[in-house]
């Protein structure tokens, strides 16, 4: 098996079942850990800037320490980070585990924009087949 960042430098995203975040660290540390394998600053900060057009929520947690935050803040903050990375295809494993059903619709709307805006492929897997079905094409 590669290895993340070789992988990352492949194009491709994993947001892992299970929400694993830096809990230590703040909300914004964990979306620039995302942007790790990039090196241009300036559009860096400007992606941080679009996340906020995906997760609004972030934003107003930015320095808040990760491992505070709902689980539902936590996925969003997962997916957040894995976007950093500008990936050409993000895999998703059960991004809706444990969530309620209005977080559920909150994140599987932000992940349809997420597709159709940054051009971004979504691999889904994903037990709750309504809401997959829903922003599937």
């Amino acid at each position: 098996m590669q290895h993340p960042v070789e992988i990352a430098r492949l194009g491709i995203s994993l947001v892992m079942e299970g929400r694993r975040i830096f809990e230590h660290q703040t909300v914004h540390e964990n979306l620039l850990i995302g942007a790790h394998v990039r090196s241009d600053r300036s559009e860096i900060k400007r992606d941080l800037d679009m996340l906020c057009h995906y997760f609004p929520r972030l934003v107003t947690m930015k320095n808040r320490v990760s491992g505070y935050l709902s689980g539902g803040e936590q996925q969003m903050l997962v997916i957040g980070s894995s976007l950093m990375s500008r990936p050409k295809l993000m895999l998703l494993d059960e991004p809706s585990l444990g969530l309620s059903p209005l977080l559920i619709q909150e994140i599987f709307s932000a992940i349809r924009r997420m597709n159709e805006e940054q051009k971004t492929s979504m691999l889904l897997v994903e037990q709750n087949a309504r809401a997959s079905l829903d922003i599937a094409e």
